[in-house]
């Protein structure tokens, strides 16, 4: 039972950071099994995902320092269209950073345009918490 939640955890963590996993889909099938309680599968993955997600901020955080280097992997007109973009939008925009593909990088933004991790934390934690709710809400919804 513990190994469930554990995968879960590092499934949910790994899928925050640019790797490709989806934890929604496991987290459904764990749901389905009813062998756990859903709303400590929701919590689990709501942390695994948000740490996961604080893993970018802080990389975002440390990214500018080697901007100038010939290996780094995003171009300055890269760097600054995501600049202006977070700078119109702020940091209300976290709350995508539950989406797929926009997600991740916005979270990583986040730390390069230096927003406070407690603003960060918060945010994203609403937004990963509610879309992990949902689901959750939907698949119990479903097995009726």
């Amino acid at each position: 039972m513990a190994g469930a939640y554990a995968g879960l955890f590092l499934t949910a963590f790994g899928a925050a950071t640019l790797l490709p996993l989806q934890s929604e889909a496991l987290l459904v099938g764990l749901v389905l099994s009813e062998r756990q309680a859903a709303w400590l599968l929701m919590g689990v993955a709501t942390l695994g995902n948000v740490l996961g997600s604080l893993v970018n901020w802080w990389l975002g955080t440390r990214l500018e320092q080697f901007k100038d280097r010939r290996w780094f992997p995003v171009s300055p007109s890269h760097l600054d269209k995501a600049r202006r973009h977070y700078q119109r939008y702020g940091y209300w925009s976290l709350l995508l950073s539950w989406l797929p593909i926009i997600g991740d990088p916005l979270t990583l933004v986040a730390g390069v345009m230096g927003e406070p991790w407690r603003r960060f934390l918060l945010i994203v934690t609403l937004a990963k918490g509610l879309r992990y709710g949902v689901l959750v809400l939907a698949t119990l919804g479903w097995m009726g």
